[in-house]
């Protein structure tokens, strides 16, 4: 699947980003809604309020504006498709798998 197009189909400021296993992301936020495809390997999301969201490939996640989160990357590393979406779009964080 091209992950990249997918991505800019819906958002805008399209990038690939990967981490090695165990690599690790402190909480912060960010000042618009991301939308994120897990494209290779897997990736955990701690969001402030304590809820988990698991990603493994083909997994996608609508992460709201302003949500405090920080990340656990996955045992074999992972490799992450993300862009800014712009407009109205859900207040909650969620995960969903790609089809």
């Amino acid at each position: 699947m091209d992950y990249l197009a997918k991505v800019r189909a819906e958002a805008r400021d399209v990038y690939s980003w990967s981490n090695g296993p165990g690599d690790r992301y402190g909480e912060h936020s960010h000042g618009y809604t991301k939308l994120l495809y897990c494209t290779d390997g897997a990736i955990d999301f701690r969001l402030g309020d304590g809820r988990v969201i698991n990603l493994k490939a083909g997994d996608r996640m609508v992460l709201a504006a302003g949500t405090p989160h920080s990340a656990v990357v996955g045992a074999e590393g992972c490799t992450c498709v993300e862009g800014k979406l712009s407009g109205p779009h859900e207040q909650s964080s969620r995960r969903q798998r790609s089809e």
